[in-house]
């Protein structure tokens, strides 16, 4: 039988964790006592109560998420049950880009040579 969300207030450091916003627990916990977590604009404390309806702004991966609550889960679920728990409206992150400029040694290829190790220094910026 899966867990069904409920509308129930929970700990925030609880719902972040369950809706796989971090790995453990303490992870999450340690999260909102550094500032990473902010429940409606404003800074928090693990033991808070989160609600449908409230505004989480999480900084996690170098990117920031800004969930709106839509169900509480005390307990961890599976990621597709966790999807319908927020809605992000958090832009998504830009894309990485390939620097085709930054000139790439073949793997394999050995060690540079003289003449190939001052051509990295000069484009590098280095002395000399």
């Amino acid at each position: 039988m899966p867990l069904q969300p409920d509308s129930k207030p929970v700990r925030i450091d609880a719902w972040v964790w369950s809706v796989r916003m971090a790995k453990t627990r303490s992870e999450a916990a340690d999260a909102v006592k550094a500032g990473h977590v902010k429940l409606n604009g404003n800074a928090t404390k693990p033991s808070q109560q989160v609600v449908p309806g409230d505004r989480v702004r999480i900084w996690r991966n170098h990117h920031e998420h800004d969930l709106e609550v839509l169900a509480t889960v005390s307990k961890r679920v599976g990621a597709p049950i966790a999807r319908t728990c927020y809605v992000d409206h958090a832009p998504p992150p830009p894309p990485k880009e390939f620097m085709p400029s930054v000139p790439v040694r073949e793997r394999g290829s050995g060690r540079p040579t003289k003449k190939e190790r001052r051509e990295m220094d000069k484009f590098r910026g280095g002395f000399r």
